[in-house]
């Protein structure tokens, strides 16, 4: 059984800084609650999550694109380098026992819609607005629910 939950991140590669805020402060709450952060590993929403994490003492795994644990942003912990590129998506997904969704951009999508057709816990701000996708406005109550859903899920 594992002693932490592991919360993902996904979003845009390309965020405004309104999106970058948004994912640090998600990092944060997700640290801060003793949870373990889940994202891509390298820039845009995933390095601002990992840093919001940091900043808060949280632990950070990246799940890489690339054949090179040295392609992660600073802020991960513990790099995974796949070498699957975009089908890394489906690690990500699976791996995570919630995820929050911030920003849009196809590669969210594609996460989006691999957790859905997984039955995986999804919340998402600013993010593409797809059933049974839960829609907040709030970091916090973001990933608050994202937590809520993990414990109460299969996905233990």
């Amino acid at each position: 059984m594992l002693k932490k939950l592991l919360i993902g991140v996904i979003g845009t590669s390309h965020p405004d800084p309104k999106i970058s805020k948004i994912a640090e402060e998600v990092g944060r709450e997700i640290a801060r609650r003793g949870c373990i952060l889940i994202c891509g590993g390298l820039g845009g929403v995933m390095e601002s999550a990992a840093k919001g994490a940091k900043e808060k003492k949280g632990t950070t795994i990246g799940i890489l694109p690339t054949d090179s644990p040295f392609s992660a942003n600073k802020y991960i912990d513990i790099p995974i380098a796949t070498g699957l590129g975009e089908a890394r998506n489906v690690v990500i997904v699976k791996t995570s026992q919630a995820l929050i969704a911030i920003g849009k951009g196809f590669g969210t999508l594609s996460e989006i819609a691999i957790a859905l057709r997984l039955n995986k816990p999804i919340v998402g701000i600013d993010t593409w607005k797809i059933p049974p996708l839960i829609p907040l406005k709030d970091p916090r109550k973001a990933v608050e629910k994202a937590i809520e859903l993990a414990i109460s899920s299969s996905y233990k």
